[in-house]
């Protein structure tokens, strides 16, 4: 069953957005909020204010940008996994109207990057990919979401029987948490704060606190963010069927792209030359420093390149093109540049390994990186 529409290429009838970088996450939800299935359907055209680059590239970085500025913990709609910084579930505390609304927002920019084929560089947590599914969430699932929680009730669950009835713990069948500095209790079942936890009742006790926890306290948000998520699919209600059809590790392929290391090799592979030849000291240069970089630098190289941050799972085979490094005019002053939409580095030819360093390395500083001033 088609799931997503097949993305179109003609300018005139994609969703177009213009975009102020400093406001990005609130005129990027304004814009993407007026659009109708049908006209989100036919793609998104991006371009920045007061910038010139439009294109495949752009719309790329936006997606990469809008994503980390959505699940950045700080936004309070989402919450990072303690143990894996790039999985994300809903955030429990109450929201107003506007953020239940935020939440439709970033199901429609998910599916929209699926539906383009953007890996993005976040996922999401068990729990959440669980719920969207239509599945029941056991312990095991919650063990990155709570580790805390999970040992606890681990604990609980196989503390010997006569010390649970003893009543040393003192639990009885509420949940209490901290909500905006004030401590809330609530009741996991009717008269629950005047039922004992005990070895017989135990199992259904941390069955009703998981679901608290993780499906009450976030179902009005699940439920906003599957209803933003259906409106890309070719038809609203496939959701829950799209979840279920897939296991977590095939949507982290999708949304994260793969897991492994940058390989160079792969990369000189996939990249033709335009000016230059392979063998010429330039490019020799250029490959020697690119060996030498961190894993960050070359993410950060590979983004200003290319405005692709997290490669395909198969490694740069699936890109929708070869890259390309084109020369340009001698000059120890002047930057490489990129074309964005076409997967070209314009790179001077430089006098020498030290000066191309140099100048590569600057490029990879953040404000550099992530900026398509260059051209």
């Amino acid at each position: 069953m088609k799931m997503f529409p097949e993305v179109k290429f003609d300018f005139e009838k994609q969703h177009k957005m213009l975009i102020d970088r400093s406001q990005i996450l609130t005129e990027s939800f304004k814009h993407l909020s007026l659009g109708t299935s049908k006209s989100l359907h036919s793609g998104l055209s991006v371009v920045f204010r007061n910038e010139e680059a439009v294109g495949s590239g752009v719309l790329r970085e936006w997606f990469f940008v809008i994503c980390q500025e959505l699940f950045d913990p700080k936004e309070s709609l989402f919450l990072a996994c303690p143990s894996d910084g790039r999985r994300f579930f809903p955030n429990p505390a109450p929201v107003d109207y506007r953020h239940r609304s935020y939440f439709a927002f970033a199901g429609r920019v998910i599916a929209l990057a699926l539906m383009h084929q953007v890996q993005v560089g976040i996922s999401f947590d068990r729990v959440f990919f669980l719920q969207l599914a239509g599945r029941m969430i056991s312990l095991e699932d919650i063990r990155d979401a709570d580790p805390v929680m999970y040992m606890s009730c681990k604990t609980i669950l196989e503390m010997d029987a006569d010390i649970v009835d003893s009543d040393a713990l003192g639990l009885t069948f509420i949940r209490e948490f901290e909500e905006f500095g004030s401590r809330r209790v609530v009741e996991l079942c009717p008269e629950g704060n005047s039922i004992m936890v005990n070895s017989k009742n135990r199992e259904e006790y941390i069955k009703l606190l998981i679901q608290h926890r993780f499906v009450k306290s976030v179902a009005e948000k699940i439920s906003y963010f599957s209803r933003g998520f259906g409106d890309i699919l070719c038809e609203r209600g496939l959701q829950k069927i799209f979840f279920q059809s897939l296991q977590l590790k095939d949507l982290d392929q999708m949304l994260l792209g793969s897991g492994e290391a940058i390989s160079v090799e792969d990369w000189k592979a996939h990249t033709d030359y335009h000016g230059y030849k392979e063998n010429d000291g330039q490019i020799c240069w250029f490959w020697e420093v690119v060996g030498g970089m961190s894993m960050k630098q070359r993410q950060e190289l590979l983004f200003f390149w290319t405005s692709v941050k997290f490669l395909p799972a198969c490694g740069f085979s699936k890109l929708s093109s070869r890259l390309c490094i084109y020369k340009l005019a001698k000059s120890d002053q002047r930057l490489p540049s990129s074309r964005t939409c076409f997967y070209k580095l314009g790179l001077p030819q430089y006098s020498s390994l030290a000066i191309m360093k140099q100048n590569l390395l600057i490029i990879n500083q953040e404000h550099l990186g992530c900026s398509f001033g260059f051209s």
